[in-house]
């Protein structure tokens, strides 16, 4: 997946970009403000640093589609969020279990971006429906959500693909170890 950045287009694929630093776009409780990018499994002294330097109170984890389940995130989520910052943990619908077991959702400056993929939603047409669901019948929800997709896109919660295109790649080189 090619990514562009303010400077350059990166292959993500490829090349790792580990932060990069922009305002929030998306529809969340921290739009609008300057934000920290972080891709992967980085070390919370290095991204408080990093946010310090840059300005920035608000940390999104798991960007560029980075997150997978694993421990070390509670070594980056805690820390940030008992030092103050926002925490944007962006991560597909199918972890939605072990982000609730990890005890991040019980903090207030917690946000958890549930990734929810639909490619091809234009042509799913008018009638088409998003049902938020249940694990199993009965098992955790009252019941069952379902909205028109038609209804959930609009114009004011859109983000077009060219709103992420200036956020500035961080070079670790200028930062002191």
């Amino acid at each position: 997946m090619k990514r562009p950045y303010d400077q350059e287009t990166v292959d993500i694929d490829n090349e790792q970009v580990a932060y990069f630093v922009g305002t929030e776009v998306e529809c969340t409780p921290q739009k609008g403000k300057k934000t920290l990018f972080v891709v992967g499994v980085q070390e919370a002294d290095e991204i408080m640093q990093i946010a310090a330097l840059q300005g920035c109170k608000h940390i999104y984890l798991g960007a560029n589609m980075s997150y997978q389940p694993n421990e070390a995130y509670d070594s980056m989520v805690f820390p940030l969020l008992s030092e103050g910052y926002w925490v944007t943990l962006d991560f597909d619908i199918k972890h939605v279990e072990w982000v609730l077991e990890s005890g991040y959702t019980e903090h207030n400056r917690f946000i958890p971006m549930v990734s929810a993929k639909v490619p091809y939603i234009e042509q799913l047409g008018y009638n088409a429906c998003l049902k938020i669901d249940d694990k199993d019948f009965d098992a955790t929800n009252p019941g069952v959500w379902v909205h028109k997709i038609h209804d959930l896109k609009k114009e004011e919660r859109f983000t077009h693909w060219s709103k992420y295109t200036t956020d500035e790649i961080i070079s670790l080189d200028n930062i002191a170890k």
